[in-house]
């Protein structure tokens, strides 16, 4: 398993599994630095987003075709990564130190390559994508199967559950509610569009107050408390028969 949300939002990192690192990046850091995408590269995203967007197999029902969702925020959508396209990206946002201290992928691209590549090259149980707010990628998610996880191991999983670990790129985009905002939008997607699915999961660093305050706010309750390999986690839950609740 990997991260999660950013600063409640710079990053929630894997829990289990090597490839993968997931959480909230809770962090307002100020050793952190603001990176500001060039227009080309907006556009180019922006591009990716069209028609002509190719679809990404996978076991959790399309993730690239579930198209854009309206937020308080803006516009935002899930994009599958193309390692090409999105690696230097990925790779700056990783070395943030924020980030870093929840995802432990800082250092050269080539490492972030190969936690990439470890979901890319798999059998689709986790999706890696850009999150483009208003068509301006600004964060990283990862959408995963955690019944089929090595988190599962460690909790009462149940066929279908959905995990969700997110990175908030940019420093301004952190500290100020997204995170929560684009929690909640990602995980009614993954139940609107995964009929199976009854609960959506995450496992941030226990750590971590601003991603444990971010999936509160989501509509996610704290469900229990568990030891996995690499941290303590927090296991929290957004129920769908809950989800008009909370």
């Amino acid at each position: 398993m990997p991260p999660t949300d950013a600063g409640a939002d710079t990053g929630q990192a894997p829990a289990t599994a090597p490839h993968r690192r997931p959480t909230e990046a809770g962090a307002d850091g100020e050793e952190t630095l603001d990176l500001r995408l060039p227009d080309d590269f907006v556009a180019l995203f922006r591009e990716a987003t069209g028609t002509d967007a190719p679809t990404t197999a996978d076991l959790l029902d399309g993730v690239g075709d579930w198209g854009p969702t309206l937020t308080p925020a803006g516009a935002f959508q899930l994009v599958p990564v193309r390692m090409e396209r999105d690696l230097p990206l990925i790779s700056r946002w990783m070395n943030d130190p924020a980030v870093a201290e929840f995802w432990q992928l800082a250092g050269p691209r080539g490492v972030t390559e190969a936690h990439l590549l470890a979901q890319l090259d798999g059998d689709g149980r986790s999706v890696p994508c850009i999150g483009l707010l208003e068509g301006t990628p600004m964060s990283y998610w990862e959408i995963y199967r955690a019944d089929l996880d090595p988190l599962a191991r460690h909790y009462p999983a149940r066929p279908h559950d959905t995990g969700i670990h997110l990175l908030i790129g940019g420093v301004a985009d952190r500290g100020r509610g997204l995170g929560g905002t684009l929690l909640r939008a990602v995980a009614d997607l993954v139940l609107d569009q995964r009929i199976a699915c009854a609960r959506v999961l995450a496992e941030p660093d226990f750590r971590n107050a601003p991603s444990l305050a971010a999936f509160l706010s989501a509509g996610f309750r704290f469900a229990a408390e568990i030891e996995l390999p690499a941290k303590r986690a927090a296991l929290m839950i957004r129920d769908r028969s809950l989800r008009d609740l909370l």
